[in-house]
């Protein structure tokens, strides 16, 4: 039997598909282009947390990863926490809360590709906790903190993130041998921002914060304790620009985010609220970067600003990143944990 133009038609499909493919495969924005990006970052994921647990008040003794699911303000709220092979129950450890990004989630931020953290705790013996931000999908993707200011849902809902990560610090130092005085935190971006809100309200909790690529822009400031302050900034930063402002290539929405505080103002925020000597130390100078170090502040603390020439919205030091290539100038987690471990126990 013959066949019917009707049945003819899907074949002159394939066939004007076939056509046009090469176009789409190589033009700046074809579909298949996209589609063999998607799979390719696919293969950077991070694996996935493991299967959370609602149980917070039994002891972890062995390394490993951990995933855990609490309630906090109303809210289903989710952490996950690395403990590295070094780890002896009866010996207490320090601890790095890292913060991720806005838009990111937990699991993100720990891809050691992107960040390194895991390696890092690895290699120097700290417990590392990843919380996840606010996310009103179930799976806590596109998660925001609200950080004052800034970002997205969190901060729309006024999420109580402060209040959350309090409760985390309750629960993993009630399940793990945590150094009460080595407790740190880290943040990316949003996450750096949120990093500054800790060290405004649990200065009591947090021995030192070192922020990555976010600045602070809090609107209330009341630190009960002169804390250690790390800022680490690219100078060509394109979303969180170096001198105030969010840069229009990253945000498309500027309603999500705000009218980012500059890095010269958030360092001088700091050197004043910790009564540091205005005049900074030198302490790195090379090409690509340099850090100066500003000291003779009360409680003994500093203030310390590093700054790369390139990288971006980025970590310094990562293998892998979304936009331009992070700066190989210092590696964020080297820097950070060197601060952190000159910081005077109080």
């Amino acid at each position: 039997m013959k066949n019917s133009p009707l049945s003819i038609f899907p074949v002159l499909l394939l066939i004007c598909a076939v056509l046009v493919l090469p176009q789409q495969t190589f033009g700046q924005d074809g579909p298949i282009r996209g589609w063999l990006k998607e799979r390719a970052d696919r293969k950077q994921q991070p694996a996935p947390a493991p299967k959370a647990n609602t149980d917070t008040e039994s002891k972890i003794t062995q390394p490993g990863d951990y995933t855990f699911a609490i309630t906090h303000g109303g809210l289903p709220r989710k952490y996950r926490v690395h403990v590295p092979a070094k780890y002896d129950p009866a010996t207490p450890t320090a601890a790095l809360f890292a913060l991720h990004g806005g838009g990111g989630d937990m699991s993100f931020q720990a891809t050691d590709q992107r960040y390194g953290l895991i390696s890092k705790s690895e290699r120097e013996g700290f417990v590392v906790v990843f919380p996840n931000g606010y996310s009103k999908w179930n799976s806590g993707k596109l998660a925001t903190w609200n950080a004052g200011r800034c970002c997205g849902d969190a901060r729309d809902k006024n999420v109580d993130d402060a209040g959350f990560i309090r409760d985390v610090v309750a629960n993993v130092t009630r399940q793990l041998n945590i150094d009460r005085h080595r407790i740190f935190a880290t943040g990316m971006s949003n996450g750096g921002m949120m990093s500054y809100r800790l060290a405004c309200e649990l200065s009591d909790t947090f021995s030192g914060i070192a922020a990555v690529a976010g600045t602070d822009n809090t609107t209330t400031c009341q630190p009960k304790k002169p804390i250690p302050i790390l800022h680490i900034h690219a100078k060509n930063d394109d979303h969180v620009l170096f001198g105030g402002g969010a840069g229009q290539k990253a945000f498309r929405d500027l309603s999500k985010v705000t009218d980012f505080a500059s890095v010269p103002a958030t360092v001088s925020k700091w050197v004043k609220a910790n009564g540091c000597n205005p005049n900074p130390k030198k302490i790195l100078q090379k090409p690509g970067a340099y850090c100066d170090l500003y000291s003779q502040c009360q409680g003994d603390v500093h203030v310390q600003l590093c700054v790369t020439d390139t990288g971006g919205h980025s970590w310094p030091g990562a293998a892998k990143t979304r936009g331009e290539p992070a700066s190989t100038a210092i590696s964020a987690n080297d820097v950070m944990w060197d601060f952190f471990m000159r910081t005077k126990v109080q």
